[in-house]
């Protein structure tokens, strides 16, 4: 099946600008040329494509759609700019990361990297995948070992979580160490909903049943939460360096969580430069997988 560039970069411009309007501009088109590019691919392809809600939305079919026309748009910018020469020319990388990685050891990495520009999309590790299926991003650093259809996959490393509290929260709540019973009762810590690591860590020592529970969606505020006595939360070992005195790790071993890059399967030289930083800031940072 032959493809249109344009009606794919419609498809795009639409979706990443949220409506037909501002795609219009974005493209330097009429809204209406937009629609009829839209139409025409959907038209192409026998399926609707696009939600004309605000913001637009995309069908499944439309995700796989949107995907390749990312893909695409990603090739031919890595085109124009090999041909107009790599002085000057700046390219946008986008990737799924998650809150503890980005709050850590992910942004040393990419600094290094001044001639690019980033977009993160934050998300849990078990949910960043979602962003490569539906076209969002080009990589993602996720827990999901099984690749997404049209991506590679490499270890990167293992990142440790513990449980750990403020002394005196530890005093109060856990003063013979971590029991089941001290975790039925003891107030905990998620960073969201998504957030299963405090779930499993009860669960494994038998605690299933409902406690109090703070919610603080953010890496850093979920650490000072913890710090200042709100509940007991996993933080990531790497997270711990020059805490000392400020939290109490209650159990050494954790859970660890492997971590995974996944990108397009597609050549460009910018995704494979971003592709070493993290390799490189992941190998520094984590735990080998199975080590």
């Amino acid at each position: 099946m032959d493809f249109d560039l344009g009606q794919l970069r419609a498809l795009d411009a639409a979706v990443t600008r949220g409506t037909l309007d501002a795609a219009a501009q974005a493209l330097h088109i009429t809204p209406s040329a937009v629609s009829q590019r839209i139409r025409a691919l959907e038209a192409s392809l026998g399926r609707v494509l696009l939600v004309r809600s605000k913001p637009v939305a995309v069908t499944e079919s439309g995700a796989a759609a949107l995907r390749l026309a990312r893909q695409i748009g990603t090739l031919a910018d890595a085109l124009s700019a090999d041909l107009a020469g790599e002085e000057g020319s700046r390219r946008t990388v986008t990737l799924g990361v998650n809150a503890d990685s980005l709050a850590t050891w992910v942004l040393p990495a990419l600094a290094r990297l001044d001639d690019l520009d980033f977009e993160l999309h934050r998300e849990d590790q078990e949910h960043t995948a979602a962003y490569l299926r539906d076209g969002t991003v080009m990589a993602a650093i996720t827990a999901e070992s099984t690749p997404v259809q049209g991506c590679t996959v490499e270890a990167l490393g293992t990142m440790r979580f513990v449980p750990c509290a403020s002394p005196a929260f530890a005093r109060r709540w856990f003063p013979d160490g971590v029991t089941t019973a001290a975790l039925r009762v003891a107030p905990y810590v998620d960073f969201d909903r998504k957030d299963e690591l405090q779930a499993r860590y009860r669960a494994l020592h038998g605690a299933c049943d409902a406690a109090p529970r703070n919610q603080v969606p953010a890496s850093s505020e979920f650490f000072l939460a913890v710090r200042l006595g709100l509940g007991w939360g996993m933080i990531p070992t790497v997270q711990l360096s020059g805490a000392k005195g400020e939290v109490q790790v209650l159990d050494e071993r954790g859970i660890s969580v492997p971590l995974y890059w996944q990108q397009w399967n597609l050549r460009s030289s910018a995704l494979d430069r971003v592709r070493e930083a993290l390799v490189d800031g992941a190998a520094r940072a984590l735990d080998p997988i199975g080590g």
